[in-house]
């Protein structure tokens, strides 16, 4: 387990759950290490996870280090580290097993049929072990009771695991063991659980749960449970080792880490289940099983990666700063025009960046989703920094193409369709100049509550972009517009993008103001689901999605500024102007991929809009491959509630063609 541990006297730890203080640390008299992050009816054990044995001991034994770790339960102690309050030992079972009572403890003088000890050990060596196995049960004992008498029925799930390629059947990937069970009691949650198991998936194997019923597989920890307590149901669990080789203690990583996941996922649902069924707690979900406290290793992590990375900003070194220029001379030149984009430099060396971000303690994170995620924007962050430092150079295509993919089949064939399908054309109404389009957004700020600056610029391509540091909406000044487009922009920039950047401004954490990898996908889907929704959607604003994506397919395959300028006008129908806006996109850096994405991000985010809430995706920069993730540290009060989530009201007629079309498109 990751955290800094702190000694504490049995005493002492028994005042602290007798007064419901949180705390991690290990009993001063044995290797027990206790975490409660918050006091709820669920405790997780890990009683053979440890290999500690004492001094004295060492010198006894016949058994070397290795022999002793093939009958340990190692990593089990880590697998649980995400649940709220967890009971690990460190001491070896070979010193005093916690599963056995407390006068069949110390082995007299072998185990599995192997001599263990040279000679007996004499009565002072067993009564030092007997009392660290005394120690954990009174401990224990006032835990459980502390826990009945705030809940009523509370959960103890014991996990083991055990060692299967000497078996010659086949052994299901969990065990769940039943022999101190009342099942007639406690059948429809051991059923629960064994069902949340199977729904577990690891790497190149097939995952099975099943029940024992072996009266000789019976722990002591049921056993004692049972004699003590009427209202604390435990559930054995035994892992075959699949996460490590048992026979050389080579462990398997990713095993290890999907297994951490699954079995908190595992362990929330049926804990929910079991206190709604038992409890009689009809409202609580599987993140109220989890701590709402969030773990400081979190947050140093967070706040390190936000110190490391704050100034990696793709589009600054990204966009051409003589862009004017180069289209003066695009329009004097043509075809035998090929782009000398000049860009920013960039104060990032990238080897020492690298170092850094692959340097962050990421290991020390005890929820496996949050380790995952925080690995995947370590190395996306990686990526981009290669993408930055190869502007300009042959390269650069390449690392866009890691970085942000390329468009399929389908997403050529979409943008294809809309292209070719009959214009359906959109009232052209008042239209404003830059200042005046300005002032419709700034108004539309104020009234949104929206601490930020509206101002205009002529150094930037787009004609609008949300900026974050400060948060600013920066309107095109050369730019015209209709009132169809002010009002598009407004639900785009303000409603999604300014939302999403002062919204992550809130979070405790700050990588919500970096981006989660797929954020680009997901944060222009939802600002393009925006519009739609707010009943300002047109077929000539999905025609430029549509052509930017064949301006994408283009450049990858033509290599050719003036091709595929030529392409996007003569083909696809563009004027000069925008044509030349739209390959400058996608030639900028050498090769730019990232526009394929908006059209495909409106779709997936449409066709998710329909099945499940989408407002968690508001928290800050996120992406929906998170969502699930998102959804539970809000509930587990991590991450604040989006403040500004302006879901526009539904109160237009819709376009039944418009309608029409958008649902031909393929998902």
């Amino acid at each position: 387990m990751h955290m800094n541990i702190q000694s504490y006297t049995l005493e002492q730890m028994l005042g602290l759950i007798k007064r419901g203080e949180v705390f991690a640390g290990q009993l001063e008299s044995s290797g027990c290490i206790i975490k409660i992050e918050e006091y709820l009816p669920v405790v997780s054990t890990a009683i053979h996870a440890g290999h500690q044995v004492r001094n004295d001991l060492v010198k006894l034994c016949q058994l070397n280090a290795e022999e002793r770790y093939l009958e340990e339960n190692p990593y089990t102690d880590e697998l649980l580290a995400s649940q709220p309050i967890t009971l690990a030992c460190t001491d070896s079972r070979f010193e005093y097993d916690l599963n056995k009572p407390k006068s069949l403890s110390t082995y007299y003088k072998s185990a599995w049929q192997k001599q263990v000890w040279r000679k007996p050990l004499s009565d002072k060596q067993r009564a030092i072990s007997q009392a660290k196995h005394n120690d954990f049960y009174i401990l224990y004992q006032a835990l459980i009771a502390k826990l009945e008498s705030m809940f009523g029925m509370v959960m103890v799930f014991d996990l083991h695991a055990y060692n299967y390629k000497r078996e010659e059947v086949r052994t299901p990937t969990f065990n769940i063991r039943t022999a101190g069970i009342d099942i007639e009691r406690w059948g429809d949650v051991v059923k629960k659980f064994q069902a949340e198991l199977t729904h577990i998936t690891l790497p190149h194997m097939d995952v099975d749960a099943d029940t024992l019923i072996s009266e000789d597989k019976q722990g002591y920890l049921i056993t004692h449970t049972n004699a003590h307590f009427d209202r604390t149901l435990v559930l054995p669990l035994a892992i075959k080792k699949v996460f490590m080789d048992e026979l050389t203690g080579e462990v398997y990583p990713i095993v290890l880490d999907d297994l951490k996941l699954g079995l908190k996922h595992a362990f929330s649902i049926t804990s929910a289940y079991f206190q709604r069924k038992f409890n009689r707690r009809s409202k609580i979900r599987r993140a109220d099983m989890l701590s709402s406290a969030i773990e400081p290793a979190v947050l140093e992590i967070d706040a390190s990666l936000y110190r490391l990375a704050q100034k990696v900003d793709t589009l600054k070194y990204v966009n051409p700063t003589n862009l004017a220029s180069e289209k003066k001379r695009f329009f004097r030149e043509l075809n035998r025009f090929k782009p000398a984009f000049k860009y920013r430099q960039l104060p990032i060396d990238a080897n020492e960046f690298k170092y850094k971000i692959y340097r962050l303690p990421i290991d020390n994170i005890s929820d496996p989703a949050l380790k995952q995620m925080y690995s995947d924007v370590v190395n996306k962050l990686s990526e981009q920094v290669d993408l930055l430092t190869s502007v300009g150079q042959e390269s650069f295509v390449y690392n866009a193409l890691r970085y942000h993919g390329r468009p399929d089949r389908s997403a050529i064939s979409n943008a294809k369709f809309l292209l070719y399908a009959k214009e359906i054309p959109e009232a052209d109404g008042e239209r404003y100049d830059a200042k005046a389009a300005c002032e419709m957004m700034k108004q539309q700020a104020e009234q949104w509550g929206m601490q930020c600056k509206v101002a205009t610029s002529s150094a930037i391509v787009a004609r609008a972009m949300v900026s974050s540091l400060p948060a600013q909406l920066t309107v095109n000044s050369q730019a015209e517009f209709s009132h169809a487009e002010v009002q598009r922009l407004i639900q785009h920039e303000l409603g999604i993008h300014m939302a999403t950047t002062l919204n992550a401004k809130q979070q405790p954490l700050k990588v919500l103001r970096l981006g989660l990898p797929g954020a680009t996908h997901t944060q222009e889907g939802l600002a393009i689901l925006a519009e739609l929704h707010a009943g300002f959607m047109a077929h000539a604003r999905l025609n430029t999605l549509a052509c930017r994506v064949l301006a994408v397919d283009s450049m990858l395959r033509e290599q050719d500024f003036y091709l595929t300028f030529n392409y996007l006008v003569d083909e696809v129908g563009m004027d000069k102007d925008s044509a030349f806006v739209t390959t400058a996109r996608v030639y900028r850096g050498g090769g730019f991929t990232k526009d394929h994405l908006y059209l495909s991000g409106f779709l997936e985010m449409l066709h998710l809009s329909k099945t499940r809430d989408l407002s968690n995706l508001l928290v800050g920069k996120t992406s929906v491959q998170y969502l699930s993730l998102l959804d539970e540290l809000v509930h587990r009060n991590w991450l604040i509630a989006p403040k500004f989530n302006v879901t526009p009201v539904q109160n237009f007629e819709q376009n039944p063609s418009l309608n029409y079309l958008i649902d031909s498109l393929r998902h």
